[in-house]
């Protein structure tokens, strides 16, 4: 996803796409994602998250061979479209399978598996920069990732959770009780909310960051890929610590926090070309707050999932799909404001919507913490 974003601008010029035609392919790839989404949470609960992860994980690396390839607008939508398909499955699994993981351990571990991904978003950002630098094609980069990383979902898949044999760890009542909280659709209404914000906010990052460097504050092409860089790499930072910070503040403040610094942020990125010379400065600066505050969002609001209990693949793929739902009309409404207006006017979106993530998502947070079910305490002998 880091080399995708990273190549968008690379992309956008060997095909001239444009705002309103780049915003469309954006919306596709969501669209593709959200059905395969709704899909992917029944085969989790049915199949296990560790199996839909052996397939899922390499079809989504793939299939960016069609993007990549695609020698004209018209194939690039349909492509999309698969490309799309691919990237949604895994992400129910991989965040169940999260979830799964953050149950055993008993106490917060989600964020740093949301920091490896965005660890793998900085990677891709920065070796795009440096295969532009170097005089090379991205689109040749995209394919020899589209070819290489599927290889390097095997380790790591070798080492999932083995499927669980069942619920033994609570009675069938509590196991019902805990299901039920988990899917009432109050909740999920408020936790999507908050989801649809939040991946609306940081998909405006990814898609557009680079090519507000090169649109807005004129910067050279090798250097614009860096602006959504700081984004990740702030985001990788404060993920990685954002465990314990959860753990400190507890979910609420977080996500009230990380809603004030995402909106100061995106103040920043709106205010740079205001500031002269220090216009590059002023939007890495804002795109680092934006990445710092948005850092915590999705696993708070995912670990407030499993904390429901019960199965989380239905549940968590309904959440999901609300907050893809933030990237599949993000990209295209973002786009077609930039076409009509200019992409500083587009902005302001996400700047709004970062303040409504936090509004949203700490009522649905605290009505879990009343209603949930803790979990039973591992018995001595089985912890041994």
């Amino acid at each position: 996803m880091g080399l995708w974003a990273a190549g968008l601008p690379s992309l956008n010029d060997r095909l001239d796409l444009g705002p309103a035609r780049l915003g469309t392919v954006l919306l596709l790839i969501s669209g593709g994602a959200l059905v395969s989404m709704l899909a992917a949470g029944p085969l989790v609960d049915r199949w296990s998250s560790r199996a839909v992860c052996w397939f899922a994980g390499p079809f989504s690396a793939v299939v960016l061979l069609g993007p990549a390839l695609a020698p004209n607008y018209a194939a690039l939508t349909v492509l999309a479209v698969v490309f799309g398909l691919g990237l949604g499955v895994t992400e129910v699994a991989m965040n169940a399978h999260s979830v799964e993981v953050e149950r055993r351990y008993a106490r917060p571990i989600i964020s740093a598996f949301h920091g490896t991904w965005s660890l793998g978003g900085a990677a891709g950002g920065a070796v795009t920069a440096l295969v532009l630098r170097a005089g090379l094609d991205a689109q040749t980069l995209l394919v020899v990732a589209a070819v290489v990383v599927p290889f390097l979902y095997l380790p790591a898949a070798r080492l999932l959770l083995p499927d669980p044999p069942g619920d033994t760890s609570a009675s069938p009542a509590a196991g019902e009780r805990r299901s039920a909280t988990s899917l009432k659709w109050g909740l999920i209404a408020l936790l999507g909310g908050a989801a649809f914000a939040g991946h609306l906010a940081e998909g405006a990052a990814i898609d557009w960051a680079a090519l507000h460097a090169r649109w807005v504050l004129g910067t050279d092409p090798a250097l614009a890929p860096l602006a959504y860089t700081v984004f990740a790499v702030a985001m990788t930072t404060i993920r990685l610590l954002g465990d314990p910070i959860r753990a400190r503040l507890g979910s609420v403040r977080t996500i009230q926090l990380a809603g004030l610094l995402a909106t100061c942020g995106y103040i920043l990125v709106l205010a740079a070309p205001l500031t002269g010379s220090l216009a590059v400065v002023c939007a890495w600066t804002g795109w680092a707050l934006a990445g710092i505050g948005l850092a915590t969002v999705v696993p708070v609001i995912f670990s407030a999932v499993g904390a429901a209990g019960g199965p989380v693949g239905r549940a968590l793929a309904l959440v999901t799909a609300f907050g893809y739902s933030g990237l599949l009309v993000g990209p295209a409404v973002l786009g077609y404001v930039a076409e009509a207006s200019s992409l500083p006017i587009a902005l302001i979106v996400p700047a709004v919507l970062a303040a409504v993530m936090a509004l949203t998502g700490a009522p649905a947070i605290l009505a879990l913490d009343r209603v949930a079910t803790p979990p039973e305490p591992v018995p001595v002998a089985a912890r041994d």
